[in-house]
């Protein structure tokens, strides 16, 4: 076993040994409780970042436990084809070459996109691999795979059939750069320093200047060159402003356009002028005004943004031409009022950050009424429950108020939309398999849809179509329901949703029991991770340089439940400690371990001592703690318990305290000593395999009699330790003992490799014979020259005390401390003390540092106070009790 832990040869090592063995995969004959997990599929185009670390960590944790705990646990891995993105990446290969995806042709193109997935679609695959992900590699899924691809056309079909899929022209999301529709997720929404203008709308006919209507109708926009669609001025049926007004016309500014004046509820009274424009071919909500109000609807713009004959003299203007030439010319005429400064969000392509531009489109849509409504059920009566439950407010929010799905994407990579429209009669064939004859009228003329799905409507059908539907697997009749789904909370809606609307509709039950969003995984300030920010940590970075179990811990350890996560290379770090400890100390009980052969199975174990049964207490107490965290997927607190054990109880105590047995010379106390060593950290293995299975892996090949391999053995029970308050109070109180006696040094500045002297004074019989049984231990860890325990006494001159209830404890100083020196160093210290103390307060002082300061930095600043306060308050504690020692220990 090396001296020192080194993560890459390890991690490389047992990964590729865990992969031979077959020790990911899952059996569904195998019996036992299924647990499944199907992996949100990342994009074939990406690379891993915070986000899909920290994801796949929590899903590894999950199914790691499970399998261990004599579960059937099968986490099914895939990638998404990622429509838009993949073709994109592919689109920008052949520019470089001089060549366009038209030059190819469709059919050359769509075998371009493959020949590219097949080289670098698998990266982010061995990505996840590095991170220790024990995924079933043999079940790898593609969207765009044969089985999927079939799962794909039998729903559009069946949807289709039961009239909850249509075609009809409406108001979409369209990238004018990418050429397509974009669903709501592929909409970056960027709050935006923009403009509103304010605009007169003259009044139309013979009395247009007369009375309330003299002045025409002013109206606010952000958007001026959509105005050459205008078809209305709309205001609220209750703004007595304007109750004259309704009915009327007014004369659209520049085109010159007479439209009517109408009422609907949609208007905000508050809002500029209380008139709002409607612009049903450029607008969502618009859209919606124009079908409730029979509006013509003009689309002023083309696909690529650019003005159309539709808009008069401006036609061939870009939009951002047309908005300059427009205000220009109100402005000439007269009819431009005002323009105010104002903030609002702009919706960018996810892809080329192009701003989308909502347009009137022939497109197909799914109706989700229908399916949302089983879908809202299924969550409030716990069918499928979601973790933290506060994001049920929003799930529910969201579905109530939800609008059909724009499912057509205009594109050539992805699953093509099967259906076939009669060129001779018009009909549109919708059909499972390839058509050579319109249904209808017969003909042979037919043609195949060219748009695509939206890539999600692949990914809504994920966990049940990754297990083999629409045939009926064995897969399918074990593994689903899948027991979980892992997932951040930016996707719930777009993907969580879809996938119980459609698990409902095709499968009749729930995709998954239990859905767990995790948090953002943000950098140590709080500030969201971008390039452009330079903040960005690179998660294959921290594995080189840290090792993946280190890093992985440290994902458990921070995922709290509804809290972003503040990443630092120093939490990393902190945790590589963390796995050194663990090292050291399966080193240090190998060494101990060596010629030593363990019991037979079916021998007695040896009596255990105290101190054993108080780690063996402790240690099932620990295992409950994590059993419960990991069941409520409380990642963070197992992680917690489980470090708070190993370091501190097991290995700052508990390790410690065997030395004294090991080097006494009782070869029957050794033989004790080595039984419980052994027992405790095998179990202690056990439980920190989920979290950093590669470091485990290797120490449990170091261990004697630990048969099989640990990704196999059963996860430890509380049975495996045992609960014994009276052993955890009793030792407990010496444990006191000692700390009181280690703080006294170290408030007071003691050198470590000084042996003291100490007197006890403790009047319980009780007490006072437990802490002369283990005062071996005493003196060994807290480093005494002399121990006295006794029922009465006095404090003995130049000694420090430290009080533990009705025990008294004595450390003697005097020889020790040159108590001047220890005064001077006290002062030096509570005067740099002071220093800072008065720098952070004057910071805190300018009301100009704290209202400009980002709150972060300001937050940081008073925890930084707080904190010098209190090692303020500990110094001069520490400073009256020397003026004390120092006085020959009289009172004061």
């Amino acid at each position: 076993m090396e001296k020192a832990y080194d993560p890459k040869p390890i991690e490389e090592k047992w990964y590729r040994l865990a992969l031979e063995k077959g020790l990911f995969r899952a059996d569904p004959e195998a019996g036992g409780e299924p647990f499944c997990i199907v992996i949100p599929p990342p994009n074939v185009t990406g690379s891993l970042h915070m986000g899909h670390a920290l994801n796949s960590t929590l899903q590894d944790i999950l199914i790691r436990y499970k399998r261990m705990d004599g579960f059937n646990a099968l986490w099914v891995p895939g990638t998404d084809h990622a429509g838009i993105a993949t073709q994109n990446v592919v689109e920008k290969q052949l520019a470089q070459e001089g060549k366009s995806r038209t030059d190819l042709g469709r059919e050359k193109f769509v075998e371009r996109v493959w020949q590219w997935k097949e080289q670098y679609g698998g990266i982010i695959i061995d990505q996840l691999k590095r991170m220790g992900a024990s995924c079933d590699w043999s079940r790898l899924r593609f969207t765009m795979d044969e089985g999927l691809s079939k799962a794909v056309r039998e729903v559009f079909v069946r949807l289709y059939e039961d009239g909850l899929i249509y075609r009809g022209h409406y108001i979409i999301n369209w990238c004018p750069r990418c050429q397509t529709a974009l669903s709501d997720l592929e909409v970056d929404l960027t709050e935006t320093e923009g403009h509103l203008w304010h605009i007169r709308y003259p009044m139309a006919g013979a009395q247009a200047g007369a009375g309330a209507a003299a002045g025409g109708i002013s109206v606010a926009t952000t958007r001026p060159e959509t105005m050459l669609g205008d078809t209305a001025v709309a205001v609220h049926p209750d703004d007595a402003r304007y109750a004259a007004l309704r009915g009327r016309k007014v004369l659209l500014p520049l085109l010159e356009r007479e439209i009517p004046v109408i009422a609907d509820l949609y208007v905000d009274p508050e809002f500029g002028s209380g008139a709002v424009k409607i612009t049903p071919a450029h607008d969502f909500n618009d859209f919606e005004v124009g079908r409730r109000h029979g509006l013509e609807v003009l689309q002023v713009m083309d696909g690529r943004a650019v003005m159309n004959e539709r808009a008069g003299r401006y036609q061939g203007l870009t939009r951002e031409e047309c908005r300059k030439r427009v205000v220009e010319d109100l402005e000439r005429q007269g009819l431009l009022e005002s323009i105010e400064p104002y903030k609002h969000n702009i919706g960018h392509c996810y892809r080329c950050r192009t701003i989308v531009e909502p347009y009137l489109s022939l497109q197909w849509f799914v109706r989700m009424k229908p399916l949302a409504e089983p879908a809202i059920e299924a969550v409030r009566d716990g069918r499928v429950r979601i973790h933290p439950c506060t994001w049920e407010s929003t799930y529910f929010e969201w579905m109530n108020n939800i609008r059909d799905w724009c499912i057509s994407r205009q594109i050539w990579w992805g699953h093509r939309i099967p259906a076939w429209t009669c060129k001779d009669c018009g009909e549109v064939t919708v059909s499972r398999t390839d058509p050579d004859r319109c249904r209808a009228c017969g003909g042979a003329a037919i043609e195949q849809e060219s748009d695509v799905l939206d890539t999600w409507f692949s990914s809504g059908l994920w966990p049940f179509s990754t297990l083999g539907w629409p045939d009926r697997t064995r897969d399918l009749e074990v593994y689903y329901p899948t027991s979980v789904m892992v997932t951040g909370f930016d996707i719930l809606f777009f993907w969580v949703a879809r996938m119980i609307m459609m698990g409902l509709r095709c499968m009749g039950d729930v995709p998954f029991r239990d859905v767990y969003i995790h948090a953002l995984v943000r950098d140590a300030e709080g500030q969201k991770m971008s390039k452009s920010k330079g903040n960005v940590i690179d998660p294959l970075v921290i594995v080189d340089r840290y090792g993946a179990d280190s890093f992985r811990y440290t994902l458990a350890a921070l995922a709290a439940q509804g809290r972003d996560i503040r990443m630092s290379e120093d939490r990393i770090k902190g945790y590589r400690f963390f796995m050194n400890k663990i090292w050291n100390a399966v080193r240090f009980i190998r060494m101990n371990l060596e010629g030593w052969d363990p019991p037979p199975a079916a021998a007695e174990a040896p009596e255990p001592s105290l101190l054993d049964r108080w780690i063996l207490s402790r240690l099932a107490d620990t295992i409950r703690r994590v059993r419960e965290a990991l069941d409520a997927c409380k990642f963070n607190e197992a992680a917690h318990y489980l470090y708070q054990f190993i370091w501190h109880e097991f290995c700052d105590w508990y390790l410690e305290l065997t030395k004294v047995d090991l080097a006494g010379g009782d070869p029957r106390s050794a033989l004790r000593v080595r039984f419980y060593l052994h027992r405790a950290m095998t179990v202690l293995l056990k439980l920190l395999h989920p979290f950093a299975p590669f470091v485990s892996d290797e120490l449990w090949s170091h261990l004697p009699a630990t048969a099989g391999t640990l990704p196999r053995a059963p996860f430890p029970r509380p049975e495996d330790g045992t609960p014994d308050p009276q052993a955890e109070q009793e030792a407990g109180l010496v444990l006191q003992v000692i700390t009181g006696i280690r703080n006294v040094r170290g408030e007071l500045n003691v050198p470590p490799a000084e042996q003291l002297s100490v007197s006890i004074v403790c009047p319980d019989a009780g007490k006072r014979a437990l802490i002369e049984a283990l005062s071996p231990y005493v003196r060994f860890l807290a480093r005494l020259r002399e121990l006295e325990v006794a029922a009465a006494g006095s404090r003995p001159p130049q000694s420090a005390v430290s009080v533990l209830e009705d025990v008294e404890i004595y450390v003697r100083l005097g020889g020790i401390l040159n108590f001047e020196e220890e005064m001077k160093r006290l002062d030096k210290t509570r005067d740099k003390l002071g220093g800072e103390l008065d720098k952070i307060a004057r910071k805190l002082a300018s009301a100009q540092f704290v209202e400009r300061a980002p709150r972060e930095i300001v937050d940081k600043e008073r925890e930084r106070q707080q904190a010098l306060l209190e090692e303020e308050r500990r110094l001069l504690r520490n400073m009256e009790q020397l003026r004390e020692i120092a006085g020959e220990g009289s009172a004061t």
